[in-house]
């Protein structure tokens, strides 16, 4: 799911209050938390988007603990002109990050995470969910990068001039222009994310890209058999070529399309289990501000249902009655949650802080440099 999913939704007056986070020992305290996926929105604002910023959202990421996020911009689907679109959208984000400077920094490199971890910041990653705006010019690699953008996934759900997304029925590999587009970004030290794509895209990818490739919010398939998580086959791959998988907060986790807690771990083990505790994080593929209200949001999230079953980008495992979340991972409190489980499970502190944030750190290293 992506931005476009994030609809505008004029819930209650009181559902505006942030909740609380959970009293008690901080286990975050002095962690680097990275979100490979993840947002800055407000669901509950009746003038909600991803480019407005309301006190709330800022206060959620702060209180979440969140170090830095991988934010999505530009075009993702639609009617719109693709390069057009990503263009103005990195330069609306560029405005929010200044016009918010106390609060928000932009990272174009891992010295820009460590910076805002010090100065109190959220760092703001600018990343793609599709590569469609390159449109037959490999060279445009190059203006987003000098624009600040830091990840481009090759696919969405459907397919692209680069290759086939994980609902695309052919099931194409890395094209020819695929190729050059991932010379391109290469050469210019942007991250090359598989997240969304068919299998042999993703297997191409890995095997032509001269750095290490991401799969920045995915589950894994051998434990729920669905297109948007990747097989085994793709996770070891990414790993062994010193790549970065993260495990979202979706329902894809789950065949009956309700995941818990308890799935993301499950998830999280089997990655830790196949690619080592060194290539395994999180993209959680959602914001730090929950939705108050799930019952008002029913109705919106069937008609936004509907039109990704329209528009042809809907994937097995969304449904009208599936949230783009899991209920008992939202808000604030949602990666102190997920540390607490881990370390129930037996995952020592060393163990856990690289899956919340320095697997991210080390990949980022090896792609943008220090």
């Amino acid at each position: 799911m992506t931005p476009t999913r994030r609809t505008v939704l004029a819930l209650s007056a009181a559902a505006l209050a942030a909740p609380a986070v959970a009293a008690g020992p901080d286990p975050l305290a002095g962690l680097t938390v990275i979100n490979a996926l993840g947002g800055l929105g407000d669901p509950n604002h009746p003038e909600a988007s991803e480019t407005v910023m309301t006190p709330r959202i800022l206060a959620d990421a702060h209180a979440s603990g969140t170090t830095a996020v991988n934010c999505t911009v530009g075009y993702v689907f639609g009617p719109g002109e693709p390069f057009q679109q990503s263009v103005a959208d990195v330069a609306k984000w560029q405005a929010l990050v200044r016009a918010n400077a106390a609060d928000l920094m932009m990272v174009r490199t891992t010295a820009d995470i460590a910076r805002a971890k010090a100065e109190k910041k959220v760092g703001v990653i600018l990343g793609f969910q599709n590569a469609a705006m390159m449109e037959g010019d490999a060279s445009r690699a190059d203006i987003f990068a000098n624009l600040g953008v830091r990840v481009i996934q090759l696919t969405y759900n459907n397919a692209n001039a680069l290759g086939d997304g994980s609902m695309a029925p052919e099931g194409r590999g890395l094209t020819p222009f695929g190729h050059e587009v991932v010379e391109r970004l290469n050469a210019n030290r942007v991250m090359v994310d598989l997240s969304h794509s068919g299998t042999q895209i993703c297997l191409d990818a890995a095997r032509a890209s001269k750095q290490p490739i991401s799969i920045n919010h995915t589950g894994c398939r051998a434990l729920t058999d669905l297109p948007r998580n990747k097989t085994d086959e793709e996770l070891r791959l990414v790993a062994d070529k010193g790549g970065f998988v993260g495990i979202y907060f979706m329902p894809f986790l789950n065949l009956s399309g309700h995941a818990t807690p308890e799935d993301v771990v499950a998830h999280i083990e089997h990655a830790v289990n196949l690619c080592g505790e060194d290539h395994v994080g999180i993209g959680t593929d959602g914001g730090t501000t929950q939705i108050d209200d799930l019952d008002a949001y029913a109705a919106a999230l069937r008609k936004e249902h509907e039109e990704r079953v329209a528009a042809g980008i809907a994937a097995p495992g969304e449904r009208a009655d599936t949230h783009p979340f899991v209920d008992d991972l939202r808000g604030p409190d949602q990666f102190r949650k997920l540390y607490r489980l881990l370390a129930a499970r037996g995952h020592k502190p060393a163990r856990i802080e690289k899956i919340l944030g320095l697997n991210f750190m080390r990949y980022a290293r090896d792609i943008w440099g220090a």
